[in-house]
Parts: C-alpha cells; sequence; structure tokens
C-alpha cells in the first residue's frame, strides 16, 4: 500500500507538469504574439518565474485545497487518484481542442467528483473556501477584463501624444516585465493546488509512515497545516518543466484568435491578469490564470472597438469554463468507481 501511495504522488506530479503544460499559453500567449519573444525564449522566461514563486509566496491556496473542500475524513489514496485522473482527461481533452479551460476547476471538480462518488453529497464541506472558489469562476474573468480595459484605457491617454511606434518599442521592454509579474503569479496559485491534494492524501494516510525511517519518513504528515519542504520544490518544479514544454494549441488560441495584440495591450492583459491573481492568492483563494488573461485580453481588445475581439471565440472558451467543474467530477466520479473496484482498502 506504501507504494500505492508514492505512485499517486508521482500522478499527482504529472498532474502539475500537465497543469504547466496546459496553462504555458496564460503565461507567453501575449508575449509571443506581440512578438516580444520567440517561442522558446518565453516559455524559458515564463518557466523560471513559476519557480521562482516558490520561495516567495505562502501556502494558503494549498492549504484550501487540501482541507478547506472536501471532509478530511472520508479522503482516501482512491478519492485523490480518481480526483487527479478527471482533471488530468479533461485537461488533455481541452488541450487537444486548443480550449484554455481551467486546470485548477478541473482538480477542484475531480477531487468533489471522486468525493461525492465515496460518501455522497455530504462529502464536500460547503462553506466560504466554496463560495469564494466558484464566485471566482464568474469574478476572476470580469476583474481581469475591468483591469485589463483601465489600463489600456490609462495607458493610451498618457502616450496619445506620442508616435506609435515609439511606444510599441518602449512596451516591448516593459512586456518583459509584466510577462514575468504574470509567470510568477501563475506559478504562486497553480502550483499550490497540486501541494495540497499531496498534503491531503498524505495526512489521510499517515499511519502508513509514522513507523518508517529515512527516505519514508519524509511521507509522513500528520495535519494539513505541515507542507513538507519536498512537495512545495517538487510541485512548482513540475508546473515550470510543464510550462517549458509548452501547449501551442493554446497558446495560438489565446494570443491570436480571441483578439489581435500589440505589445502595448499585452503589457496591460498582463499586467491586470497579474494583479488580479496576487490579490486572490493573498487570501488563500484558488483562481484560474485561465480565466483571468482571458477576460483581461478580451478587456484590452474591446477598449479598440468591439469587434476587435471575435467573440465566437470568446465564447467557445466560456463554455469551456462552464463544463470544467461538472466534467472533470463525472470522468473523476467513474475512475474513482473503478478504482475502488480494483484497489481495496
Amino acid at each position: 500500500m506504501i507504494w500505492y501511495i508514492i505512485a499517486i504522488v508521482l500522478v499527482a506530479f504529472i498532474f502539475d507538469f500537465i497543469n504547466g503544460f496546459h496553462d504555458s499559453a496564460n503565461s507567453i500567449a501575449t508575449v509571443v504574439a506581440t512578438r516580444v519573444l520567440t517561442p522558446f525564449q518565453a516559455v524559458v522566461w515564463a518557466a523560471f518565474f513559476n519557480f521562482v514563486a516558490a520561495f516567495i509566496v505562502g501556502t494558503g491556496v494549498a492549504k484550501t485545497v487540501g482541507s478547506g473542500m472536501i471532509d478530511v475524513k472520508i479522503v482516501d489514496a482512491n478519492v485523490i487518484l480518481g480526483g487527479l485522473l478527471g482533471a488530468i482527461i479533461w485537461n488533455l481533452i481541452t488541450w487537444y481542442f486548443g480550449l484554455p479551460s481551467s486546470s485548477s476547476h478541473a482538480l477542484i471538480g475531480g477531487y468533489a467528483g471522486a468525493a461525492v462518488a465515496k460518501s455522497g453529497i455530504a462529502a464536500i464541506t460547503w462553506g466560504a473556501k466554496w463560495v469564494l472558489t466558484l464566485s471566482f469562476i464568474a469574478l476572476s474573468p470580469i476583474i481581469g477584463m475591468l483591469l485589463g480595459s483601465s489600463l489600456m484605457i490609462a495607458v493610451s491617454w498618457m502616450f496619445h501624444r506620442a508616435n506609435p511606434g515609439k511606444v510599441n518599442r518602449y512596451f516591448r521592454y516593459a512586456q518583459l516585465a509584466s510577462s514575468a509579474a504574470f509567470s510568477f503569479s501563475h506559478g504562486a496559485n497553480d502550483a499550490q493546488k497540486t501541494m495540497g491534494i499531496i498534503v491531503g492524501l498524505l495526512v489521510a494516510t499517515q499511519a502508513l509512515f509514522v513507523n518508517e525511517t529515512g527516505f519514508l519518513h519524509s511521507f509522513y504528515v500528520p495535519t494539513s497545516d505541515h507542507m513538507p519542504f519536498w512537495v512545495e520544490i517538487g510541485a512548482y518544479s513540475m508546473i515550470s518543466l510543464g510550462t517549458m514544454f509548452g501547449g501551442w494549441r493554446i497558446v495560438h488560441t489565446m494570443g491570436s484568435r480571441v483578439t489581435r495584440l500589440r505589445p502595448v495591450g499585452g503589457f496591460c492583459a498582463e499586467t491586470g491578469g497579474a494583479m488580479s491573481i496576487l490579490v486572490a492568492t493573498g487570501f488563500g483563494i484558488p483562481v484560474s490564470t485561465t480565466h483571468t488573461i482571458t477576460g483581461s485580453i478580451v478587456g484590452v481588445g474591446a477598449t479598440q472597438r468591439a469587434r476587435s475581439v471575435r467573440w465566437n471565440v470568446a465564447g467557445r472558451i466560456v463554455w469551456a469554463w462552464v463544463l470544467t467543474i461538472p466534467a472533470s467530477a463525472f470522468v473523476a466520479a467513474i475512475s474513482y468507481a473503478i478504482l475502488a473496484a480494483i484497489v481495496k482498502l
């Protein structure tokens, strides 16, 4: 059974890798679309700042996911693995179709779906954490849109007499900073969700490791308030590696199919998105970096003229958002049922 738990931890890190792979578009689409960086330069840049977040931000989001949403008394290895499989499968489906859905909500939906499959709706601990998480499905793109459009209007007003060519050259450099800020915020919020899932697993199975020594004793986690250093570094490393491999289908959708961006627009979209996510992270709220940056890009595009936004593409993205939690929950519930029939705990 010990090796089953270790295998699930590895699956969690695989999810984190896919998260970075799937969500790399959030960090690099605008900086690639505006040709400030080549795709290779952009993914290295984003991966570096994803990892830097490990040494600066806290673990509030990890604690929310690990103990604030599902009754920890019913959590076992099959629930965790079922939830991870639901999230991974949904991520791969949306990646294949080039849809920037939320890895965060796929994980939360998968976790909830597997828990409900085991113990019914009572498995979910309804409260402020769920209210905030579900609210931010709608609020994060709206906040991103408002900040992105506000910044674009402010910058346009400040530089309305400047030569457009000079403005774009200036913001090519400024966009390096905004891209770094957004990549930092992506790592700060998204990597913590996997950390929370791993800690939830290790707390639920702590009895297996309490008497172990050496390497295996590092898997002993007595409470959800304890975050092993190896879990933090592993999660941030995997999301950074995933970002380096990149999800080019989604980069194309985010960087050019929603709206056409210039460096000044890319700067405003990334800065608005980063501000939104860092505030949410400070309050321990797991938000979708995908939702936020998409809203920011739409907000920037709409300040030019409404027709500059391809609303049919934006509509497909919104449908992917709406379906993410129920779809990943459904896949996770099936995965849990299969696992429970095969693996007797």
